[in-house]
């Protein structure tokens, strides 16, 4: 069976070096007849005190709080402030249930914290980032992945 060659091409600003596309509101007015030629993903701007990110590595939670002033916190991670919180009733469990059903191990959940303390789902890296939030609060991502995955090979 002959198969094609996978092909890649990183998005290259005007400069030609890599970019990345940041979170960035939009309205109807910014919309064109151009928004049908790719994929996109909106949703409802939601009105943020801080951000969480959990991290998922077997049945180890993590909860780290993210306070900026960004809309997109990636943008400048020396603008960032972290406290490692205890997740919010019903997250834990809830973050675990969406791995189980996909059959994972591992995700990096990220939510909007609203006014009332209300997390709202944004999105779920299976392959997420973490190695930055160990080196800013301590938590024992990288020794709960080896536990995880020498429990799994015994």
């Amino acid at each position: 069976m002959d198969c094609a060659r996978l092909r890649a091409t990183p998005y290259t600003g005007s400069d030609g070096e890599p970019a990345t596309i940041w979170t960035a509101q939009v309205g109807p007015d910014d919309m064109d007849g151009t928004v049908s030629a790719a994929a996109h993903l909106f949703q409802a701007c939601v009105r943020k005190t801080a951000d969480l990110r959990v991290t998922v590595v077997g049945k180890r939670v993590f909860c780290v709080r993210i306070d900026s002033d960004l809309l997109d916190w990636r943008q400048d991670y020396d603008r960032l402030s972290y406290t490692v919180i205890e997740p919010p009733p019903g997250l834990a469990d809830a973050c675990l249930a969406y791995l189980g059903e996909f059959g994972l191990s591992f995700g990096a959940f990220d939510f909007a914290l609203t006014g009332d303390g209300t997390p709202v789902f944004l999105e779920c890296n299976p392959n997420g980032q973490w190695g930055w939030l160990e080196d800013a609060t301590g938590l024992p991502i990288a020794a709960a992945i080896a536990d995880l995955l020498l429990e799994d090979s015994t």
